[in-house]
């Protein structure tokens, strides 16, 4: 079952996703080869990338929730079998807490993915971590300046690979967990669908049931 998202929530997020604004700690990935073989993977300090390399993944990042909300972009809600103990939602927590510094979680993760998702051309996963200081506001939306709560959040996208190892434009991805009212919304997850391939494999993964 889908939710309904704000568009201003995800707004709010993408405003601050460039170079000089953003808060992003990490990036991690790897790349799959087109006979659906692990390819490599890197993890690497967010503030370590160049200026330019900075700009290109940022703007990788943002296609999730800056795409059109409750079409290309829809909340669910994951079922409560799915979060049980070794479920993909505990792997996703555990990913998010630690900083995706744990390369133990996060191949389980990939190979998670590669599990559901089956292309004949080469692709990347990667995974980005972020912790946002969320601004109080007044009634008249004015920022305040003390902080509300971290909002501390995952973004994947699943790229096709154009060139040697260059991402392309997301074509699947994911927001976790959801930020609702300005707020983390732990038992929900934003799921971004760009591509015309069936990613449903995929949303049964991270959802627990079947969704449309």
């Amino acid at each position: 079952m889908k939710y309904r998202i704000n568009r201003e929530d995800m707004m709010e997020l993408t405003r601050r996703m460039t170079p000089a604004r953003t808060s992003f700690t990490r990036i991690a990935g790897c790349y799959v080869d087109g006979d659906g073989d692990f390819d490599g993977s890197f993890n690497i300090n967010f503030l370590k990338l160049s200026p330019a390399e900075k700009g290109r993944n940022l703007e990788i990042a943002k296609t999730v929730p800056f795409s059109e909300t409750n079409v290309q972009l829809k909340k669910y809600k994951c079922s409560e079998a799915a979060q049980g103990p070794g479920s993909v939602w505990q792997l996703l927590n555990a990913m998010k807490e630690c900083g995706l510094k744990n390369d133990a979680l996060m191949d389980s993760f990939y190979d998670l993915v590669m599990e559901h998702y089956k292309s004949d051309s080469p692709y990347g996963i990667l995974v980005f971590h972020d912790r946002y200081d969320v601004p109080v506001k007044a009634a008249d939306k004015e920022r305040l300046g003390e902080s509300e709560e971290t909002y501390e959040y995952l973004i994947c996208t699943l790229c096709p690979l154009s060139g040697e190892y260059e991402p392309a434009k997301p074509e699947w991805g994911f927001l976790f967990p959801a930020f609702t009212d300005r707020s983390s919304d732990g038992n929900y997850i934003h799921i971004f669908h760009g591509g015309s391939r069936d990613y449903h494999a995929l949303d049964e993964m991270l959802t627990g049931e079947r969704v449309r």
